[in-house]
């Protein structure tokens, strides 16, 4: 009896991705970005007319802005921190002595200032709540970023470094849920065009132990969080490619990002997971892009 082959053996086998020997990090084709661009210009072509600016950030984060996140204290599962050597010579000479030996060398590594971002949206409190209060409109800010979660899968959607394109929306408790639930509409217009079959779900975040179950139902019964599900690697079991949140004031109370009356902002995010959505692509419509439906490749190649 043939053995089937999984989802992430057959992007390797046609080298959409490259395995790297490490679950969840792979090399991407020239192919992969290529669709991967063109869902971003597809993405940004819905709310271009409504952004106040556009951010690009770099995959680390600096670690006071870090843990002002609060992300330690729900996912400390999931978090990373970058490390680095900070000895002298005889120090550098322990090392090489015991890279040398097959021992572990990372010892002597130290916590550097920085931290992996974990979601594309965190870098940006910090910058809007230096500039002072927001102007009476608030903010509405697309954004990028690369970001790192420790979790590693032979599920290829679920990877430990991933990019996260965003609208944020910084403003009025009004403002963030009535972008929420414009995006919520968006986000099943956006998968209909693209022939992706989805539902949109109440969800949770994957808080950390017995007081993060707690936590978890919270989100739930406020309904602050909902995703936009794809059968990716499973059918039983969908994948989160979009998710659409609503923070209440806690990033501004955090950061002290005030409205223009003085009182703490309000932020909600529109995230959409952009190798999640290019692996749907590829799962529904093939590895030939140009064999894809017609519909699909005049939304993403005009």
């Amino acid at each position: 009896m043939d053995v089937p082959v999984s989802f992430l053996d057959q992007l390797f086998n046609e080298r959409v991705l490259h395995d790297t020997g490490v679950d969840g990090l792979y090399a991407r084709s020239a192919l992969f970005e290529d669709v991967i661009s063109r869902f971003e210009a597809f993405a940004l072509s819905f709310g271009k007319d409504e952004i106040s600016e556009s951010m690009v950030f770099p995959p680390g984060m600096p670690m006071p802005d870090f843990e002002t996140s609060g992300y330690m204290k729900n996912f400390p599962q999931l978090a990373g921190t970058v490390h680095a050597f900070c000895g002298h010579d005889r120090d550098h000479m322990g090392l090489l002595q015991c890279m040398a030996a097959g021992e572990d060398w990372t010892k002597g590594q130290k916590a550097t200032d920085v931290a992996l971002t974990p979601a594309a949206c965190y870098p940006l409190y910090p910058i809007l709540a230096r500039r002072g209060m927001l102007p009476e409109g608030g903010a509405y800010v697309a954004l990028q970023s690369y970001c790192f979660r420790h979790e590693p899968s032979k599920d290829p959607a679920r990877m430990q470094m991933f990019r996260q394109r965003e609208y944020v929306r910084v403003g009025s408790a009004k403002q963030t849920m009535a972008f929420r639930e414009t995006w919520k509409q968006r986000g099943s217009e956006m998968m209909e065009l693209l022939q992706l079959p989805h539902e949109v779900e109440v969800a949770n975040d994957p808080f950390f132990g017995r007081a993060g179950k707690i936590m978890a139902s919270g989100q739930r019964e406020q309904e602050l969080k909902f995703e936009l599900l794809v059968p990716v690697n499973s059918t039983s079991k969908p994948t989160a490619c979009m998710s659409f949140n609503y923070h209440m004031d806690n990033f501004g109370q955090a950061w002290n990002i005030l409205q223009a009356d003085g009182s703490p902002a309000h932020t909600a995010c529109v995230g959409f997971g952009l190798e999640r959505i290019a692996l749907a692509l590829f799962r529904h419509h093939g590895f030939d892009p140009d064999a894809w439906p017609e519909g699909v490749r005049k939304v993403l190649w005009g």
